[in-house]
């Protein structure tokens, strides 16, 4: 077993398109994990994730902050406890609504 606090992991910038957005690869395959990869999101108020699709699922929990999930059938209210699973070749993005930062886990599976 592994153990470390989320904070020992480096918070890095997401590129644009992604706006107010920064990453920490929590777990990956540097450090043991051969199937999926956990990251940790903050998007800072007035902040979003680009408009965007890919063949793999992934998992979100939002931990902290107010948001919209956008999918090509509109806008969900999203918040602390909100679970999402979003669907291979989904188009998507969150966008923060707050006042302060949108927290959230998102798994993914390791591309081989």
């Amino acid at each position: 077993m592994k153990h470390f606090h989320y904070t020992e992991v480096e918070n890095l910038d997401v590129p644009a398109p992604a706006n107010k957005v920064k990453i920490r690869w929590l777990i990956n395959e540097k450090n043991g994990a051969p199937n999926f990869a956990m990251r940790r999101f903050e998007v800072a108020p007035g902040g979003s994730t680009p408009y965007h699709t890919h063949e793999w699922e992934h998992e979100v929990y939002v931990l902290e902050g107010d948001a919209v999930a956008v999918s090509k059938n509109g806008e969900t209210r999203i918040g602390p406890g909100s679970v999402l699973l979003v669907e291979s070749n989904d188009v998507h993005n969150f966008k923060n609504t707050g006042d302060r930062p949108l927290v959230f886990l998102c798994l993914i599976p390791l591309q081989k």
